[in-house]
């Protein structure tokens, strides 16, 4: 029987357009033997009728496919007894908001691949949207340092800066950054604001695709160890902006006296490293924040010393954050809330703890936009179509009814199978302590 996959409408919020799998990836697929059902959507980024002319059928409910692919959560209500669906899950870390999802995919006996653990044998992640959210979260940072800016009364080219999703694409976005940089290369920036430094946590996708964008302004690299001699200048360039980059060893140090830093101990005994990001944190304007960050790692930045820094010191230098990362109350921990593009940004008062909408107040502004990729929803989904398709057919035609250790899988998506028939797989077994 030939095996039938099934592409939900995405409909988490008013902006998510995104597609797993594009019209040209579901023409190939056809061209394979699958039979593909498309959910009808009047916001996709992609047309029904692209769809359509590419040998799928449009459908109102796909979700009686042997095989069913969204991007992101999947209601509890839509899931099937005995069904395979392909998404970010936003489980693995135990996220209260989605446990009621994962318990509901284990009563019903489901298979859930979560596309956040299909990893090579390094553990890089192979199919993501995060490079798109780091490059539009930089264009969403710059627009919020703008107004930020624009309200301390300070008139800057970051003012013309939109929001990523005004742009349409990342070409009219790169055209409209580079007016931008000249303009601050001609006129500079003001002498009040400089040298302005904008600090970048992680090096990952997420931070490629930002300093992607910052390639288009004029920026002048440093490292974290040249940032004390920068503020200390008598004179520094208006002409440009200075981008740090800072890694582990520059975020956290060993808590025990006289040892020495090693990421994989790091990684492997978090709980033997201790923030040290506040030497960092004076020198810098703004911040795109981009790592990886759970529960287990000590915090950049915590209320209680932003609440000193502005209670005892009168405040900071550190004017927004911009927290692409977007774990609420995590590694920044004054991220209470997530935003959207249409409100991307608030104000934390670290005094009083009081949020306040937009960039106007005392406090940190922080733009905590959740689903960065939205505002460049073609682009974005073409790029994850392509990781995603060559494992599409593999996935769609293998025998899932055979025992976990016997089934034909393409190893990325065995080791990225949470649930199989309902039962976590080895390397998620301790999972079960999420839903019980």
């Amino acid at each position: 029987m030939t095996p039938t996959l099934g592409i939900r409408h995405e409909d988490k919020s008013r902006w998510e357009r995104r597609v797993p799998l594009t019209p040209e990836a579901v023409e190939r697929l056809v061209q394979l033997g699958l039979s593909v059902q498309v959910q009808r959507s009047p916001t996709r980024a992609f047309p029904d009728e692209a769809y359509l002319r590419a040998g799928a059928e449009l459908v109102d409910d796909p979700f009686d496919a042997d095989l069913v692919v969204a991007v992101k959560e999947i209601p509890t209500r839509l899931l099937r007894a005995g069904g395979t669906y392909v998404y970010f899950s936003h489980t693995v870390k135990g996220q209260p908001y989605n446990m009621d999802m994962l318990r509901r995919l284990v009563e019903l006996g489901c298979d859930l691949v979560d596309y956040e653990r299909v990893v090579d044998d390094d553990g890089r992640r192979l199919i993501f949207f995060s490079w798109f959210a780091g490059a539009a979260g930089a264009i969403d940072t710059l627009h919020a340092i703008g107004a930020r800016l624009g309200w301390c009364g300070h008139a800057t080219p970051f003012q013309d800066v939109p929001m990523a999703h005004t742009y349409g694409d990342l070409a009219l976005a790169e055209q409209g950054l580079r007016q931008v940089g000249e303009r601050i290369r001609s006129q500079g920036l003001p002498a009040a604001i400089c040298p302005f430094v904008l600090g970048i946590t992680g090096y990952g996708n997420v931070a490629r695709g930002a300093q992607h964008v910052l390639s288009w302004l004029p920026v002048e690299e440093i490292s974290p160890e040249d940032l004390p001699e920068l503020r200390a200048r008598a004179a520094v360039p208006r002409d440009r902006i200075f981008k740090v980059v800072f890694h582990e060893r520059h975020m956290v140090e060993p808590i025990e006296p006289g040892a020495s830093f090693d990421l994989q101990q790091y990684f492997t005994q978090p709980q033997r490293y201790r923030s040290c990001f506040a030497r960092q944190v004076h020198h810098l304007d703004a911040m795109i924040n981009a790592i990886y960050w759970t529960g287990d790692y000590p915090r950049l930045i915590t209320n209680e010393q932003l609440r000193r820094w502005f209670d005892e010191q009168g405040g900071i230098r550190l004017q927004v954050v911009g927290d692409v990362s977007c774990d609420v109350e995590g590694s920044v921990q004054c991220l209470v809330k997530p935003t959207g593009p249409s409100e991307p940004c608030f104000v934390y008062d670290p005094v009083t703890g009081m949020v306040t909408d937009g960039v106007e107040g005392r406090g940190l502004v922080v733009m905590a936009v959740d689903n960065l990729p939205c505002e460049l929803p073609a682009e974005s989904s073409r790029a994850f179509s392509q990781a995603l398709e060559p494992f599409i057919a593999e996935l769609a035609q293998a025998d899932l009814s055979l025992p976990y250790d016997q089934l034909s899988l393409p190893e990325p998506i065995r080791k990225a199978l949470i649930l199989h028939r309902g039962e976590f797989t080895p390397d998620y077994r301790h999972m079960a302590d999420y839903i019980r």
